[in-house]
């Protein structure tokens, strides 16, 4: 138990009372007069704790130790080379140094406390008694000290001890059900059962509706084997308050503790319509359910529903109904529901992230734009934000723009050379959008080389070359790799054909384009080029048809209602 845990379990009605270390200057001062020769070590001490101010550990610990070159008798300086320490990680240099400063002024209770602590983390815990026994002997009203001392004491295995430190600290404090919940826990230790059911028997006076409380009695019944009484107190408790919902939350983890999981989830239902279960707690229930069900029950998503409603103006229940209707494989649905949540509050990527990458998936490249660069506004130092604002600029042929935030985006980059190569690769587009092949061929030969697994890279390249109709060669290589190293990807297949096409194979062409077509029927690029091929095998009847599924399945070509009215070829304008 670090001193942090300790002060965080005090209930936050803690209140510190401790002494401080005395300054080199006070040290000195304390003698008399301060002479010509203290000034050198006084400047050396107050340089030291200026570094220390400004987070400059290295220099303040260098301050310090040019300290004990003149002298090794100021405890002040020892307790703050234990403190940088601590800072710094070094708690064996830490612990050193505050024993050294305790050496000196053993009467410090400030010295004594950090002991205590010390000893505490170290698990020497008869010493951390000693040192806080001290302190609560000194001022026996600290509460922080008695709280501390309780927990050493415990740990000692002291639980009389521990009972007693945690009533004086309850005197100062007052009832309350983390303590009585503590002192329950140590009569059972020592086997006093009846005072333990009394500690929270006094408790529930005090806060009747505690669910910690309940749930303790809860699961003291249980654990000594008198299911019964636990259910049948919880029951009776929300057949007289059925509106108390944390009763009710209560009584659905009894439900589905006994496998009952109808009975759990109508005591949900009635939690999450009741009163005292506020958000952050159905959040976890929720994601509890989420993380440990395989399958999803359908009346969960009703529990959702509740939430959202419950709390229209809050992005967390519109987050966590986007959680869960992404796990349902309701892409829309989740969407509308993250973006509903960004419309509450931007400050989480989180949220954004997901938005992000579902309207790059779902090709929303108009939206994907807009939100991209808002979140760039609020997190400028994310790289797939850069990335994906880069490829939706590339796609609504914004290639300039495009440039101007992938140079910047992948100067963020640091040891990943995949994310590298995705940024070389869409400034390649961009090069290419802009005609400037000479740049577009460097830009996706440097992705290349840093990610020359991506078969993705080189498929891409390939095309742009293809439509380019540069380097063919080149492109088919590109090509043939991707296709043999990922048979089964229909795009690899389809530039495959394309490089083809753009070579004049019109029949090896097609039987790429139809294997292609085999592994995604609903790729409209696919379905343009089965009719390119098709007319330059002379099938105009048949290409036609298959243009106009491409224009039925939302091709983006601008030149297809061309080539469907004109009954000709043209080359594709994207």
């Amino acid at each position: 138990m670090s001193k942090r845990i300790i002060y965080s379990l005090a209930i936050g009605l803690l209140v510190a009372a401790c002494g401080t270390p005395k300054s080199a200057t006070q040290a000195n001062q304390s003698s008399g007069k301060v002479s010509a020769t203290d000034y050198p070590y006084i400047e050396k001490f107050h340089e030291g704790l200026r570094l220390k101010a400004k987070g400059r550990m290295d220099e303040a610990i260098q301050k310090f130790e040019e300290c004990l070159l003149i002298r090794q008798d100021d405890d002040a300086v020892y307790y703050a080379l234990s403190q940088l320490s601590l800072l710094q990680g070094d708690t064996e240099k830490s612990a050193e140094y505050i024993l050294k400063a305790a050496e000196i002024d053993p009467g410090n209770t400030w010295y004594i406390q950090e002991l205590a602590y010390m000893y505490y983390e170290q698990k020497n815990f008869d010493k951390s008694v000693e040192n806080f026994k001290i302190l609560v002997d000194i001022e026996p009203r600290n509460v922080d000290w008695q709280y501390g001392y309780a927990g050493a004491l415990q740990e000692a295995g002291d639980y009389p001890g521990a009972i007693e430190a945690l009533n004086k600290t309850e005197d100062q404090v007052g009832v309350n059900p983390e303590l009585s919940i503590q002192k329950y826990a140590l009569y059972m230790q020592i086997k006093e059962t009846d005072k333990a059911l009394e500690e929270i028997d006094i408790a529930r006076k005090v806060y009747p509706e505690s669910l910690q409380l309940l749930a303790t009695l809860v699961d003291h019944y249980f654990q000594s084997g008198d299911e019964e009484k636990a259910i049948s107190m919880l029951e009776e408790l929300v057949a007289n308050d059925p509106n108390n919902g944390r009763a009710h939350l209560a009584l659905a983890d009894v439900y589905r503790q006994k496998g009952d999981q109808q009975k759990s989830y109508a005591a949900l239902k009635k939690a999450f319509l009741g009163e005292g279960v506020n958000l952050d707690t159905k959040m976890n229930v929720l994601l509890s359910i989420q993380e440990s069900s395989f399958k999803i029950d359908p009346q969960v998503y009703e529990l959702v529903d509740i939430l959202v409603d419950s709390y229209p103006n809050d992005a967390k229940a519109y987050s966590i109904k986007g959680d869960y209707m992404l796990r349902a494989e309701k892409e829309e649905e989740a969407l509308a529901a993250y973006t509903k949540a960004l419309e509450f509050d931007k400050t989480k990527y989180p949220i954004w992230n997901q938005v992000l990458i579902m309207e790059y998936q779902s090709g929303d490249f108009e939206t994907l734009y807009d939100h991209s660069k808002e979140c760039l506004e609020l997190f400028p130092t994310i790289t797939t934000v850069y990335l994906l604002n880069g490829v939706s600029a590339n796609q609504l042929q914004k290639h300039d723009e495009a440039l101007d935030v992938l140079s910047v985006g992948r100067e963020l980059v640091i040891n990943d050379k995949p994310m590298e190569a995705e940024f070389f690769g869409q400034m390649g587009e961009a090069h290419f959008g802009l005609k400037d092949y000479s740049e577009g061929k460097k830009a996706y030969q440097k992705a290349i080389e840093l990610d020359p697994q991506s078969m993705l890279l080189k498929s891409n390249f390939a095309y742009r070359l293809a439509l380019a109709k540069i380097d063919l060669e080149l492109a088919e290589s590109l090509a043939k790799q991707a296709v043999n190293t990922a048979p089964g990807q229909s795009q690899f297949k389809d530039t495959y054909g394309w490089v083809l096409f753009q070579k004049g194979n019109y029949n090896q062409a097609l039987e790429l384009f139809k294997e292609a077509f085999g592994l995604n029927n609903q790729d409209v690029l696919v379905l343009d080029h089965l009719g390119d091929a098709h007319f330059k095998l002379g099938d105009v009847e048949e290409a036609i048809s298959w243009w106009k599924k491409a224009k039925d399945m939302g091709s983006r070509n601008k030149n297809l209602d061309k080539k469907i009215a004109d009954r000709q070829f043209y080359e594709p304008l994207h």
